[in-house]
């Protein structure tokens, strides 16, 4: 680890539950493992993986305050699920108060709630480190995803965007624009593979 995500661990275990710090972690460390096997950049991945919840310390109501004293738009996608904002917000916060201009990570940071069409291969890392870190609960497959992850990174990324559309259909939950493009993309990716 070098000496700056030393310091924005620091700053992080500060501002978060030790909750989502110890999430935080767990996703960071995941991202890494995950990046070593399919040959990411593991500081990129590192610091991705550190700051993807860095604006996950704020209610639905401060977080969207929050974005507006900054302005930063938001969709009418993302205020009626405001528990996807912190990506957003968070990617703003890693580069104007954590001072990371890289792309990629910022791009990591901003779409690993909703992923997006065409996500890199860092931007499906951090999305899938989130979803599969050792501390998360165990959902329905986490460890058939657990072991997916290592061996088919994109078909993990498929299997768990349809995993988590699928429970927020059964529960009623509001399904962001953004996660439907992302999953039809991959879809569409997916069936070109089979058929192409």
């Amino acid at each position: 680890m070098n000496d700056h995500n030393i310091e924005i661990r620091e700053r992080l275990k500060k501002i978060l539950k030790p909750s989502r710090y110890e999430h935080t972690l767990g996703v960071c460390y995941t991202a890494c493992a995950l990046a070593m096997r399919w040959g990411a950049d593991l500081k990129k991945a590192e610091t991705a993986g550190l700051l993807h919840d860095c604006a996950k310390c704020y209610d639905n109501s401060a977080i969207v305050e929050e974005c507006r004293r900054r302005k930063i738009g938001l969709t009418a996608d993302e205020l009626a699920a405001p528990a996807v904002i912190h990506a957003k917000l968070g990617a703003w916060k890693a580069e104007h108060e954590y001072g990371i201009h890289d792309p990629e990570i910022l791009s990591a940071i901003a779409n690993h709630t909703t992923g997006k069409p065409g996500m890199s291969l860092l931007d499906k890392i951090v999305y899938i480190a989130d979803y599969i870190e050792p501390g998360r609960k165990m959902l329905p497959r986490m460890e058939e995803f657990r072991v997916m992850a290592f061996t088919d990174l994109d078909e993990a990324f498929y299997e768990i965007q349809e995993n988590i559309l699928d429970y927020l259909r059964t529960t009623g939950s509001f399904i962001d624009s953004n996660s439907l493009a992302s999953f039809e993309y991959c879809r569409k990716e997916k069936e070109n593979a089979l058929h192409g």
